[in-house]
């Protein structure tokens, strides 16, 4: 606003001088501002340009970070069973449900799985794919359900038997989840697994983001 201003009253002051001011005068008068002028235009452009360029680079180097982040996210994979090394022996039964905690990481690309809660959070909308396996003594009742928040999904069991030595036994799913949704392993009351860094594993993978 105030360049403009300025600008206008320097081309009026210039017409005015070339309608009343000798020829000689004006002369005088058109050397010494209307260089100026052109110099200042040329580096207020100058300037203007730098502007536009580094303006263009910030966007370009935005753009690159979102391109990173949408790489990153698309990136969700984890693998975990229970116990450390050199556990074994069974968990439960317990009186109520449980939800079971796998402690022994095998992978868990992009943190989204808490070894120290047992709960998958979904960092994106998308399509995912979850398994579990178990062992578990033959003479103990094995249930066990997939969970999406406070849904079960898909359930395993195993009846309790006398003959039995030991049951192996899993399920998977497909879910779409929003962000934030969480999946986890809940044992149901009464029942048992057995607690070993190889056999009783929980594990999920982003296929597609939403």
């Amino acid at each position: 606003m105030t360049f403009s201003v300025w600008l206008l009253v320097c081309f009026c002051g210039l017409t005015l001088g070339q309608n009343v001011l000798p020829q000689t005068e004006v002369a005088s008068e058109t050397g010494s501002c209307f260089p100026d002028m052109c110099k200042f235009l040329k580096e207020f452009g100058a300037m203007k340009e730098k502007q536009e360029v580094m303006e263009t680079r910030q966007k370009e180097t935005e753009n690159q970070v979102l391109e990173l982040k949408k790489k990153d996210a698309s990136n969700i994979a984890f693998s975990a069973a229970i116990g450390g090394s050199g556990s074994n022996g069974h968990i439960g039964p317990f009186s109520t449900d449980t939800t079971i905690i796998y402690r022994k990481l095998i992978i868990n690309v992009g943190n989204a799985y808490n070894q120290h809660t047992g709960i998958f959070a979904a960092p994106v909308p998308g399509i995912y794919y979850f398994t579990y396996f178990y062992h578990a003594v033959g003479t103990q009742v094995v249930n066990l359900s997939l969970m999406k928040n406070n849904e079960e999904v898909v359930t395993t069991y195993d009846h309790k038997t006398s003959h039995d030595v030991a049951d192996n036994g899993g399920n998977a799913a497909f879910l779409q989840l929003q962000q934030g949704d969480q999946v986890y392993m809940r044992m149901h009351a009464n029942s048992h697994v057995w607690q070993n860094e190889h056999l009783t594993t929980f594990s999920g993978v982003l296929l597609r983001q939403l």
